[in-house]
């Protein structure tokens, strides 16, 4: 992918209203990039990449003007939003994704859940590059500092083969007070911190509690907490280039 100026959508899963998208269109567009902004009306987190009942319906959109960039609102997921702006619904086709800030973490193997990630991983499997990212804390206050990683993030990105993914989490700190950026491990499924339990009426519940141990040290969890922004590049949807399934069945359903 080329340097020169580009067509960048912008996007999140927290809404279009939302202090981190608002926060991070003026840094990208600051580049001299194209920005689009195209996200949910509202909160859409933990979406993943669902667009469920996109096909023959009208999608509602709002458009809303502040300083400068226009911000459209859909009726729809973060990956919604990412498909209507790559078959042209707001002009030009994009050339890649920047997706955030959003606002809490998004560490280890769960983030195969949040809509800001899915956001970059969709634009992955329509041929554009993407960057997830995000901030700690419910209540952030140092969204400029994110934006200004995820600027910097997006030219390294641009350089890059096309459908690269990398997600960014960064710390609720000024610029100055970060204590450097750090390749980072997905931390494992088991520090999650949903469980389940049983409602008083008797029916299943997810609830949140935190992990019991430590995080393991080269992980996105243990790095981000020691004050490091953290990087990792992720995969998409791939097939495995050699697989026996398949041999297996043909066995099975020839001999049977």
């Amino acid at each position: 992918m080329a340097s020169e100026r580009l067509r960048v959508l912008i996007t999140n899963d927290d809404g279009y209203q939302a202090a981190g998208i608002r926060a991070l269109a003026p840094a990208i567009a600051r580049l001299g990039h194209d920005v689009v902004v195209v996200a949910p009306l509202d909160d859409q987190s933990g979406v993943g990449s669902a667009r469920a009942g996109m096909v023959g319906r009208p999608i509602k959109t709002v458009r809303e003007d502040d300083d400068g960039i226009t911000y459209i609102g859909i009726a729809g997921t973060p990956a919604l939003a990412v498909t209507l702006a790559r078959v042209g619904a707001f002009g030009a086709s994009p050339d890649v994704v920047v997706s955030g800030i959003n606002r809490g973490h998004n560490i280890g193997v769960p983030i195969l859940h949040s809509g800001t990630v899915a956001a970059a991983l969709t634009g992955a499997t329509q041929g554009m590059s993407g960057v997830a990212v995000s901030i700690e804390g419910e209540r952030p206050e140092y969204f400029g500092t994110a934006g200004t990683v995820a600027a910097e993030a997006l030219s390294w990105l641009v350089e890059q083969p096309s459908g690269t993914v990398i997600t960014i989490n960064v710390p609720d700190r000024p610029l100055d007070e970060l204590k450097g950026v750090q390749q980072a491990r997905l931390a494992p499924i088991d520090r999650s911190k949903i469980a389940g339990t049983t409602a008083e009426t008797g029916e299943p519940m997810i609830i949140l509690q935190p992990p019991s141990a430590a995080p393991e040290p080269d992980t996105d969890e243990a790095l981000l907490a020691a004050g490091y922004v953290t990087v990792t590049q992720i995969l998409g949807i791939r097939e495995v280039p050699t697989d026996t399934s398949a041999d297996y069945l043909t066995d099975r359903l020839t001999t049977n």
